[in-house]
């Protein structure tokens, strides 16, 4: 503790150019993970044959004016409140949280911003043979998968390589969004299904911008942190990377006396009254208030120095965002600061005893 696109019917037209379902292209695309190790297809490799010069210039040209393109969030005045937002039924909602709700991109997002998001996405069908993005084209959406297969195809020397496969989940198209990159792959559907496409601007404000947002807020409560004084500007900025938000309501538990201890947590918003029940007490049941944590304290630190359970309970004072820290991350990043944290353990003993009346031990156990 311490105060201190294509279109979503069954034909598509991609980059101007119609195609019609079933018909097949060369190309294909794999998961995150598999793109980070792709090479990207040059405009040759698009088709068996290439197009005529004319079409390749223009086609260059337009790729590069996307690909050029940087992203620059202090640059970007875009309305925030001009919100993109297509109408869904009750079931197509609930089957859309259901589609993302594994995906990891979006686990650090707010509920405001996860439900922007939910707002701009849209249904998208495909049927067997579609292809869903093609190698070498510009990103235009992000994809979820609702439902249906689909397989990833590479162009390798020359030749489509069959890479992987997707069976009814999954997420695919971000990095060509993320880093302004031609698509690495080809997605092809080799069933009916459904799929559910955020648009690259939207992609872009709410991801990138929020994510840009999200950092800086971070380093800023980090940098008044006075524990954190010890570090190095850049070490503070991988704990700012480290951070993820979570909320609370008012009276809600965030930890719990006696529970193991697996993250320590900043206060972003709010406040968190910190409550302990003393075990030697006529009433061991009854919880007193220690103290409370303001925007900039940290709490939770206490368990992960000393490896003992947590020596008290946290709650939100009305509605609070925390900053957690995992144990991992505070380890990896935190341990030029573990021996400040086990100076304070003193001064919380003190703490203690004039509120209990008798000293608990809170050493580090062996």
């Amino acid at each position: 503790m311490s105060q201190g696109k294509e279109d979503p019917g069954h034909n598509t037209t991609v980059n101007g150019r119609f195609r019609s379902r079933g018909q097949k292209r060369a190309g294909v695309y794999a998961s995150s993970e598999q793109e980070d190790h792709m090479d990207v297809a040059s405009d040759d490799d698009i088709s068996d044959e290439p197009p005529p010069k004319r079409i390749l210039d223009s086609y260059k040209r337009r790729r590069q004016s996307v690909c050029a393109e940087r992203y620059d969030p202090d640059a970007d005045d875009e309305d925030d409140d001009k919100k993109v937002v297509h109408p869904k039924s009750d079931s197509q909602r609930t089957r859309l949280a259901q589609a993302v709700a594994s995906i990891l991109l979006f686990k650090s997002l707010d509920p405001e911003q996860m439900q922007e998001v939910l707002d701009a996405m849209f249904e998208r069908k495909v049927v067997p043979d579609e292809h869903v993005i093609d190698q070498g084209d510009d990103g235009d959406n992000f994809y979820v998968i609702d439902s249906g297969t689909y397989n990833i195809y590479v162009k390798i020397d020359g030749t489509d390589k069959h890479v992987g496969s997707y069976d009814n989940t999954g997420s695919f198209g971000e990095l060509a969004l993320m880093y302004n990159t031609p698509r690495a792959a080809t997605i092809v559907a080799t069933s009916d299904g459904v799929l559910w496409a955020l648009d690259r601007q939207t992609f872009r404000r709410i991801l990138l911008k929020n994510a840009y947002k999200k950092r800086k807020m971070y380093e800023n409560l980090l940098d008044n942190v006075p524990m954190l004084k010890t570090l190095e500007q850049f070490e503070r900025m991988k704990v700012a990377d480290a951070l993820m938000t979570q909320s609370f309501e008012d009276g809600e538990v965030i930890i719990r006396q006696g529970d193991s201890a697996d993250c320590m947590y900043f206060v972003e918003e709010g406040v968190v009254r910190i409550a302990m029940k003393n075990k030697n007490a006529d009433d061991p049941d009854k919880e007193l208030e220690v103290t409370r944590c303001k925007q900039g304290d940290y709490f939770g630190e206490l368990a992960l120095v000393t490896n003992n359970p947590r020596a008290a309970s946290a709650y939100a004072v009305g509605k609070t965002k925390v900053a957690r820290l995992d144990v991992h991350a505070f380890e990896r990043l935190l341990g030029p600061c573990k021996e400040l944290m086990k100076r304070n353990i003193e001064l919380y003993e003190e703490q203690i005893h004039e509120i209990f009346g008798s000293k608990l031990q809170l050493q580090e156990s062996q």
